[in-house]
């Protein structure tokens, strides 16, 4: 409880929504950063993913039609036809004029491990309809918390902050940038017994970001 941030949790406004298809072991990681999205997305929806088997409530959500579902994954893995390298334009959410039009994207991300990712990806036809967002950035991950043999690998939190600047939530993807510094500052924290630095860089930011609204 000494290091949990819940109480500095900003709210931003979020056209976009995601729908996490997590491994079976993922949600039981502490490391695992999808729970940081559904802190500031309230548009997170999360399902476990199984080979043989598809909860109804995901197929639901695929076919509702104020999403358009975007398969978040490198386009070198799927048929050309298929990779987009960006959504449909849409108006920022915290723009008070903003009036867009049309389904809001909906992004599906694979939590997985790299070998876990690829094969939910081939293994789950239900997605083969729908358009795969090939994600490109110039930044290197600033995730600390695992490691990866790719230097272009990025935690899945990371991976959400990107589809949501690409969907005009500029705003929220720079919050959600700033919430899994503070979430990686505490998690190393704690686990070395060290105080939390309410004065630290990763916090000014985050306060920065989150303006008036924030009190922590």
């Amino acid at each position: 409880l000494s290091h949990c941030q819940c109480a500095l949790r900003p709210q931003p406004a979020v056209r976009a929504g995601m729908c996490l298809l997590m491994a079976d072991t993922e949600p039981l990681k502490p490391s695992n950063t999808g729970w940081l999205i559904a802190d500031l997305v309230p548009d997170t929806h999360a399902f476990g993913w199984a080979r043989t088997e598809v909860d109804p409530a995901l197929l639901a959500l695929l076919a509702d039609p104020q999403w358009q579902p975007y398969v978040v994954f490198p386009g070198e893995f799927a048929q050309a036809a298929r990779v987009v390298q960006a959504v449909a334009p849409q108006a920022d959410a915290a723009a008070p004029a903003a009036a867009p039009q049309g389904p809001r994207p909906l992004f599906v991300l694979l939590d997985a491990t790299w070998p876990e990712a690829r094969k939910m990806f081939r293994k789950s036809p239900y997605l083969d309809r729908f358009p795969v967002l090939s994600l490109h950035s110039d930044e290197a991950s600033r995730y600390r918390l695992r490691r990866s043999k790719r230097s272009d690998h990025f935690c899945t939190a990371e991976v959400a902050a990107l589809c949501l600047a690409q969907a005009g939530d500029t705003h929220a993807a720079a919050l959600l940038l700033a919430w899994l510094d503070v979430f990686s500052e505490r998690y190393l924290l704690a686990k070395h017994q060290r105080p939390v630095d309410l004065d630290s860089a990763a916090h000014q930011q985050l306060r920065a970001l989150a303006g008036p609204q924030h009190t922590g």
